[in-house]
C-alpha cells in the first residue's frame, strides 16, 4: 500500500467516524428535545378575568375555563 493510498484510507475512515458521531448526536438530541406545542393561545376578554389559556390548534374560539366566556385566539 502506497503512502497516498494509506492517507486516503485514513481520511475516509476519519470522515466516516465523524459522520457517524454527528448522526448519533442529532438522533439523540431529537429524542430528548421537547416538541413545540401547536396549541392556540387564548386570553379572556372579560376585564375581571383576563385568564390566559391554550386549546387545540384546530379551534378558533374557545370557552374560558375560569368564567365561561367564548374568546378568540391571540396572535403574537
Amino acid at each position: 500500500m502506497t503512502p497516498a493510498e494509506l492517507t486516503l484510507a485514513l481520511m475516509c475512515l476519519l470522515l466516516g467516524a465523524l459522520g457517524l458521531v454527528i448522526w448519533r448526536a442529532s438522533r439523540r438530541r431529537a429524542r430528548f428535545d421537547p416538541q413545540s406545542s401547536r396549541d392556540n393561545v387564548f386570553r379572556c376578554a372579560t376585564p375581571e378575568c383576563r385568564y390566559v389559556y391554550t386549546d387545540d390548534e384546530d379551534v378558533g374560539h374557545s370557552r374560558c375555563p375560569q368564567c365561561g366566556r367564548m374568546n378568540d385566539s391571540v396572535s403574537f
